[in-house]
């Protein structure tokens, strides 16, 4: 109790920031598409916090959350109930990436200058203090400025870090990166429904395992993470579906980096198997793997049973130098077709990741790529990144240390901008060819193979009509990655970038309703003719005998060496004859004991 004999009454406001566009106004959407899982990990976890009453028996506590790309933040009312008599409290920038950073010391200013306690955590402070030998600039900005930095995570450690917050004894930094906690049996992931249903098609989220054995060099999950996976038990993962059941929510996004080596995958995806068949509901889950999964027995056919109805796979690029360059050795070009053949059959949607701007990229390769890719690789969705020197990769430290020139400015460290040089490539030219693959790969006749192939699949085309609206309309239309795309955009005019202008009212809100006008007329438009080609191709009698070369089955003894993609470099030959050797050797093993019976 305090000296009066009332309850401290503490307030807790977790916001998860989004980043700016290229005019400096916070990317938000009506809806955004994909959910935060940090957000929601720490909202579980506060729960858990206030339920055991680890703050004291006096305390009453006030738990906010907010996601920035699907909500307009409520600054001024945040600081008045936090600056209310009697009242303390903590704001925290959650989940904050590299390209978020510089958004989320806008707010904290704002924070700070209300004199309100402020915390910034996320993969760009924890990948910094993991791999930097010292404090870049903007964190030391940050700590100048009063901001608390936590890096790390917050299983069985977050209530000391707000009961420091409830004693306003903040310290300047929580680092944690040298002590990644277990998450078995630890409070799960979770958001109540009015939050959830922020997010396109009411998705939520969790992470049934942290961390990566592999060791790309691009990757920041395995700097932040760890590379020792860590595992929730399947019971934890049958409690947290069960609490979004009972509130209507019945589509997840699994977040592990690789679900595929997460070691209780098994005895998961036959929980949620089974509690499909107890309800009877309708579930949509999306997950993320390696190029390798398909080889796992049972891997495929049990995430089907378990409601897998897409799956995003780290392809990465089909020129073995270059992944051999980003240490990407697990992925094996021949056998990517194998893989999407697998996951294909089982009616399973395909997304794969491919970055551009490899050691050994131009803008010609990448463009000739893509081209066979099209051919050869039956592959649903495709999204392309540029390879981006992240703080917490090891690319980033590497290039930090040896002094090598990158864009200080975080806000474009977001996978779709050039932030550093290439040698065979100028800035402008590997923007360009960035810019331009989505273009080549979602041609209205690509669409139309698309939309072909998995009408054989047994699928429904209008599967393909939805994705691309998002992903080929989302680039094509609103300027923006699908990955950071939602249903309908807003632009706050007050809400722009700390340096820049605040644009008159008569200056902006016309050519906001311009802006609207150009995005959106034209992609009704785009939407309808899709829309009336989906008809057209599911009409059409021929499309349920359609085939093509990346349809073609795979034989049992290697790659077809007459595939494009296994001809047009060294290391593509030596790979398929490696796989060759390999088919050879297992054919002649599986002889030998018919041969010593006769």
């Amino acid at each position: 109790m305090t000296e009066n004999g009332q309850s401290q009454h503490f307030v807790v406001e977790l916001i998860k920031p989004s980043h700016y566009d290229d005019d400096g106004y916070v990317i938000q959407w009506a809806k955004a598409w994909v959910p935060s899982n940090t957000l929601s990990s720490l909202y579980g976890l506060s729960l858990d916090i206030i339920d055991r009453k680890l703050l004291g028996g006096d305390v009453e506590v006030d738990l906010n959350a907010y996601d920035e790309t699907n909500t307009i933040i409520p600054v001024k009312r945040i600081i008045e109930r936090m600056t209310a008599p009697g009242v303390r409290g903590v704001v925290c920038l959650v989940g904050v990436q590299s390209n978020q950073f510089p958004r989320a010391m806008d707010l904290a200013r704002q924070f700070r200058a209300a004199g309100i306690q402020v915390a910034i955590g996320g993969f760009h402070p924890s990948g910094c203090l993991s791999m930097l030998p010292e404090l870049p600039p903007d964190l030391q900005e940050a700590l100048d400025l009063g901001i608390t930095l936590y890096a790390g995570e917050g299983e069985g450690r977050l209530h000391h870090f707000y009961r420091d917050a409830l004693n306003e004894e903040l310290k300047p930094i929580y680092n944690y990166m040298n002590d990644l906690p277990g998450i078995d049996n630890e409070p799960t992931p979770y958001l109540p429904e009015s939050l959830v249903r922020r997010y396109g098609g009411s998705v939520a989220c969790f992470d049934a395992g942290r961390g990566c054995p592999f060791q790309c060099s691009f990757c920041t999950i395995i700097n932040v993470q760890g590379r020792k996976s860590r595992f929730r038990e399947a019971d934890d993962v049958e409690r947290l579906v069960r609490a979004n059941i009972e509130q209507g929510i019945t589509r997840f996004f699994i977040t592990d980096d690789n679900f595929a080596r997460n070691k209780n995958w098994e005895a998961i995806f036959d929980r949620l198997g089974d509690l499909k068949e107890e309800t009877g509901l309708p579930f949509s889950i999306i997950i993320q793997v390696d190029t390798l999964c398909h080889k796992i027995e049972n891997f495929v056919a049990k995430a089907k049973r378990a409601g897998v109805a897409r799956v995003f796979i780290g392809l990465e690029n089909i020129n073995p130098d270059n992944l051999m360059a980003a240490k990407k050795r697990q992925n094996r070009i021949t056998e990517y077709r194998l893989m999407l053949q697998e996951w294909r059959k089982h009616q399973i949607l395909t997304y794969a990741g491919y970055i551009l701007g490899f050691p050994a990229d131009t803008p010609e390769k990448i463009a000739h790529d893509i081209e066979v890719i099209k051919r050869e690789l039956p592959i649903d969705i495709l999204e392309f990144f540029c390879l981006t020197p992240l703080p917490g990769s090891e690319d980033h430290k590497n290039l930090y240390v040896k002094g090598v020139p990158m864009d200080p400015d975080m806000n474009i460290y977001d996978l779709e901008h050039v932030c550093t040089g290439h040698s065979l490539m100028t800035k402008e030219e590997w923007q360009g060819i960035y810019n331009r693959a989505w273009e080549l790969y979602y041609s209205d006749e690509h669409l139309e193979t698309l939309m072909r192939r998995i009408i054989v699949s047994g699928n429904k085309p209008e599967r393909i009509w939805a994705h691309a609206l998002q992903f080929a309309g989302c680039i094509r239309y609103e300027k923006v990655h699908p990955l950071q795309g939602g249903y309908f955009r807003r632009k706050v005019r007050r809400q722009r970038r700390s340096g820049l202008p605040l644009e008159s009212p008569l200056v902006f809100y016309p050519r906001r309703v311009w802006e609207a006008l150009r995005t959106y007329v034209p992609f009704a438009g785009f939407a309808l003719r899709l829309w009336l080609k989906c008809q057209r191709i599911k009409r059409d009698p021929a499309s349920r005998n359609y085939t093509d070369l990346a349809l073609t089955p795979v034989t049992d003894h290697g790659e077809d060496e007459r595939l494009e993609m296994f001809a047009h470099t060294e290391a593509a030959q030596a790979a398929v004859a490696k796989a060759q050797r390999e088919a050879a050797a297992r054919e002649k093993r599986a002889k030998a004991p018919i041969a010593a019976a006769e």
